[in-house]
């Protein structure tokens, strides 16, 4: 259940994010509102999984799928290029949560 816990908490993280680039600045008043609630939920729901999980490995899964999802989000929507480097870096992020997941006696499965 922990993951799907941190799953959730991903996404509700990205949704936050999406709409904190959305809010011009806090200037905007819905995408506000949605910043303050994805981000309350998303807490919440990392909180739910840090209670079967380590910390540590929690927030490596949380804050590297956040930044894929991120990136893919900003080009997607907000037309944002990455460069080679930035494609490289991601990849090895991606490589990183890979690890984690599939060797690490940390991580619960």
């Amino acid at each position: 259940m922990a993951y799907v816990y941190l799953v959730f908490a991903i996404l509700t993280e990205t949704i936050g994010t999406t709409a904190l680039q959305a809010s011009q600045q806090f200037t905007r008043l819905w995408p506000s509102v949605i910043v303050a609630v994805a981000y309350g939920a998303s807490f919440y729901l990392m909180a739910l999984a840090l209670k079967t999980m380590p910390v540590g490995i929690v927030y490596a899964i949380w804050s590297g799928l956040g930044i894929v999802f991120i990136a893919a989000i900003g080009f997607v929507i907000f037309g944002q290029r990455l460069d080679a480097a930035a494609v490289a870096g991601i990849a090895l992020i991606m490589a990183g949560i890979l690890v984690i997941h599939l060797f690490s006696g940390s991580a619960r499965h």
